[in-house]
């Protein structure tokens, strides 16, 4: 049962991530293509594999930018250097995630290409 409740509770995060949040819908679209291009390209289960998994990191990293986005908003919608500091620290995450998929994209379809 405890289960059960976890998943609805994730999913409920997942939902309202996808309506409220742009650059999560993006990213699900993202993943969406991803999909087809590597079946188009017929890359390997394990090149496939990672450039998922690399979409996906970035999909996680997001969720949790937009946590952290939520709750500092939470405590206070007043402007504060250290809210600023805060929001800003968790999207250099969010690129930084984007540096690692694009590594990932490069370095597979090099190898799959040369």
């Amino acid at each position: 049962m405890r289960l059960f409740f976890a998943f609805k509770n994730s999913l409920r995060g997942f939902l309202f991530a996808l309506k409220s949040e742009a650059a999560f819908r993006l990213e699900c679209y993202i993943l969406i293509l991803a999909g087809i291009l590597i079946y188009a390209l017929g890359l390997s289960f394990s090149e496939g594999s990672v450039l998922i998994l690399s979409v996906l990191f970035i999909m996680i990293i997001e969720l949790l930018n937009t946590a952290i986005e939520k709750t500092v908003d939470r405590i206070s919608k007043e402007h504060h250097e250290l809210s600023k500091a805060i929001k800003d620290v968790a999207s250099a995450a969010v690129f930084l995630s984007l540096v690692i998929c694009a590594f990932a994209w490069f370095y597979v379809l090099h190898r799959h290409f040369a």
